[in-house]
């Protein structure tokens, strides 16, 4: 078998394969005789067929599955002679395999790009250091409070922080707007539910009163009917009520699960839960930096058919989570544009730590997996149910295992890169939408 590989474009190679007309021949001849001793024919009794009739009758066919199997075998076999790593199918074109002739063929294919040598030291990770002061915790305490209140209704005018029932009319060009109508609707006055200038315009009115409110729509309002347009509204109020917030109590307890209404217990369970989602977006932030920077100090080009397989992923997951089958959305609405940086991005980075684990030596520490579990299995109620699911659930078990070993990576690339800490606070770290 005679191989000879061309260099295209990027990760695009060409490889020529020649593979000699006896190994066809003695392939097909190796079918027949075999079919031959099983076919039945009328006139010929079982396993007496002539080679000859047969192969008149299924040498055509059976010699087209011989080239399409010799195809497969000895482009599985040219590669490895070849040492190469094709990244995906490849392409197979200008088959030749005329009888009495040499067979020969091309593939065509994208190769792993390769990596000579990591670079770690150059990547700059900036540390969050962050605490749950008292103040963090008394703050998170009257948040759980306002989650709680209650609404009861006043004879004033309403204020921030009020709840008005209103009844409006918006107009645009003197016409009322699809949506732009709407009878008990409530708003609170201050929460950001709805346009800042509605919102104002519920100041200082009273129930029974009405009030005219101009309003313009953002260039980039999700309604594109009404995005960029000024609107007129009419708003009647029904109703004005004040939050009434719980007290710290037992009740107040209670509600957020503490069975025994023990305070004590319910401000150190609202603290630790602090403390973990702090731990859990400090960790996420350095991962995130360490991830980027392994990207940006390690240009590297992904595979084309690696990223459309990627794109076909996260369509997948953006389709599931519209609540829709990905065959039913058409693809103007879901088009491959949307997702090819991503799914580029996301290629990149998954050969790149492939590249750390394996240049690095890193194996998997399954202790670190055991502690991981126990870790998330302490928050639920009962964490040996959860344990057993993972123990017993193969892909559940494995997707930990990716999860902890990415760890280990990050870790890794952490202890060479140029670190430094910043200093932050609980507010910033759990408002960071990263």
């Amino acid at each position: 078998m005679q191989v000879s590989i061309e260099t295209l474009d990027g990760l695009e190679r060409r490889m020529t394969v020649q593979v000699p007309s006896e190994t066809v021949t003695q392939a097909v001849e190796k079918k027949l005789n075999d079919l031959r001793k099983t076919i039945k024919i009328d006139g010929f009794r079982p396993g007496k067929v002539p080679l000859k009739v047969v192969q008149q009758k299924f040498g055509g066919h059976i010699r087209q599955e011989v080239i399409s199997d010799v195809i497969e075998s000895s482009y599985h076999q040219a590669i490895t002679q070849e040492n190469v790593r094709p990244a995906g199918m490849p392409n197979i074109e200008s088959v030749n395999s005329r009888d009495k002739e040499d067979m020969s063929y091309t593939a065509t294919f994208e190769i792993y790009p390769e990596i000579e040598k990591l670079i770690f030291d150059t990547i700059k990770v900036e540390k969050p250091v962050a605490e749950v002061t008292d103040e963090d915790h008394e703050a998170m305490i009257q948040k759980l409070r306002e989650q709680r209140k209650e609404w009861s209704e006043v004879k004033r005018q309403a204020a921030t922080g009020d709840q008005v029932m209103v009844d409006f009319e918006g107009r645009i060009d003197g016409q009322i707007f699809e949506g732009g109508a709407g009878k008990d609707m409530p708003v609170e006055i201050g929460a950001g539910a709805m346009l800042e200038e509605f919102e104002a315009g519920l100041k200082g009115i009273k129930a029974g009163e009405e009030k005219q409110v101009e309003v313009n729509f953002p260039d980039d309002y999700h309604g594109k009917e009404v995005a960029g347009k000024k609107a007129e509204f009419t708003l009647r109020a029904t109703r004005v009520s004040e939050a009434i917030l719980p007290e710290v109590d037992v009740s107040l307890a209670r509600s957020y699960g503490i069975e025994d209404g023990d305070l004590d217990k319910f401000r150190a369970d609202v603290r630790d839960k602090m403390v973990n989602e702090l731990t859990q977006k400090i960790k996420l932030q350095i991962k995130n930096a360490v991830m980027t920077g392994l990207l940006e100090e390690n240009v590297i080009i992904a595979p084309s058919a690696l990223v459309a397989e990627e794109v076909k992923s996260l369509k997948l997951e953006a389709a599931k989570r519209m609540g829709q089958d990905i065959e039913a959305i058409d693809n103007s609405a879901l088009p491959d544009d949307m997702f090819q940086q991503e799914a580029d991005k996301r290629v990149r980075l998954g050969l790149l730590v492939g590249e750390v684990i394996k240049s690095e030596n890193i194996e998997l520490d399954q202790d670190l997996v055991d502690s991981t579990l126990a870790e998330m299995a302490a928050a639920y109620e009962q964490p040996d149910q959860l344990k057993e699911y993972y123990r017993q659930n193969k892909d559940a078990r494995t997707s930990l295992e990716s999860m902890v070993l990415e760890d280990q990576v990050v870790n890794h690339i952490l202890s060479k890169a140029k670190v430094t800490e910043k200093q932050s606070s609980f507010e910033e770290m759990t408002n960071n939408s990263n």
